[in-house]
Formats: structure tokens, sequence, C-alpha cells
């Protein structure tokens, strides 16, 4: 698998809830939102060095994200993710206000989350 084979599926293959590392940089996170595509700034897409600049027309992802050192907020295109249930749940001091719980290697969306 090469690194643009998730992009050309202009699909979401990740869900709300999934588990994902990034492809290129040591950090790791949940789901919490998709947009089909790219809809973030061109500020913040200018940002990332070119030779690495995923691809606009792809699903980008909204991840409560940890990393050896801290916990933050990321964005991340489809091309730049891996499952990671194998590494088990994320730690992130966010993730219950948006999940219930870690089953079967994915987190369970709260019920007033769907609201």
């Amino acid at each position: 698998m090469g690194l643009l084979s998730n992009a050309k599926n202009k699909f979401p293959v990740f869900c709300i809830g999934d588990v994902v590392r990034h492809r290129l940089y040591p950090f790791r996170g949940v789901i919490v939102d998709v947009d089909p595509e790219f809809d973030n700034t061109e500020e913040w897409y200018a940002a990332i060095p070119e030779d690495v600049r995923p691809e606009r027309e792809q699903p980008f992802y909204y991840l409560l994200a940890e990393n050896s050192e801290t916990f933050y907020s990321a964005y991340v295109s489809q091309q730049n993710l891996l499952s990671d249930t194998e590494n088990g749940p994320v730690n992130h001091p966010d993730i219950d206000d948006v999940f219930d719980g870690f089953e079967e290697g994915r987190y369970q969306l709260r019920a007033e989350s769907y609201n």
C-alpha cells in the first residue's frame, strides 16, 4: 500500500470513534468528526510542507490526538491515517465529553452527542 492509497478513495474509510495513527508523524487519536473534503483555512493548508501536503479532494478527520508529550486536537487527511486498534484506547482528557466507552476497538459515541 503506497502513501496515496487512501487518498484515491474519495469516501471516508474511517468513522467517528475509530482509533487511528498518523502515517508519517508519531501521534495517534480518536476520530470525532469528518469533512468529506478539505474544509480548513488556506493558511493551515499552506503551512504544510509542499512535499507532504495532502490532496484537498479527500476526507479530512478531526481527532482528539496524543503523542508522548501532550494532548491536542488535529485535522488530518485520510491519506495520512492508518487504523490503530492494536494499541488500545487513547488517553486524551476530552474523550469522556464525546464518548461513553471503548468497546471492541472503538469508542462509542455518547447519546447526547447526536443532537
